[in-house]
């Protein structure tokens, strides 16, 4: 399965990238996010891995990142791999007018059943996830808001 979501963020690149590429900046746009531990000696370098925690409902999941590409300011390619899925996330980066466009191609491969019958009936809700953190980044780097302020 795969799509593409698009969004502008009024920041400059530079400004964008900064909020985006700090770890400790993820629990403020991605909710569920219970924390990460870097798994590699060279953090945000390609080859760098990291275990993230989430919170989904009632069940924690966990998922190792792996920065497959790091071009930056331009792209920025990463994997995120969990029980029957391996998700491949290509960023892109352009600069607009003093504003930020990030193009996000997603492709996931399922391994198991269950998450292969997901993907095949709920395809729109990987979208609608993939667009929610984007739309939540877009609220925290231009206005500072968070979603852990929301209860």
């Amino acid at each position: 399965m795969k799509y593409t979501t698009e969004i502008l963020i009024d920041l400059p690149r530079d400004e964008f990238l900064k909020k985006l590429d700090n770890a400790e900046n993820m629990k403020h746009w991605q909710r569920g996010f219970m924390g990460y531990e870097q798994l590699s000696q060279n953090p945000g370098e390609e080859g760098a891995r990291m275990n993230l925690k989430y919170k989904m409902g009632k069940k924690t999941i966990e998922m190792v990142e792996t920065i497959i590409k790091r071009n930056l300011p331009e792209e920025f390619h990463l994997t995120y791999d969990t029980k029957g899925v391996h998700n491949i996330q290509k960023n892109y980066f352009k600069e607009e007018d003093g504003k930020t466009r990030w193009i996000s191609e997603s492709e996931f491969q399922f391994s198991s059943l269950g998450m292969r019958l997901m993907g095949l009936l709920m395809p729109g809700a990987f979208k609608k996830q993939s667009m929610k953190y984007a739309i939540d980044f877009k609220n925290f780097a231009e206005k500072g808001i968070s979603v852990l302020d929301e209860k």
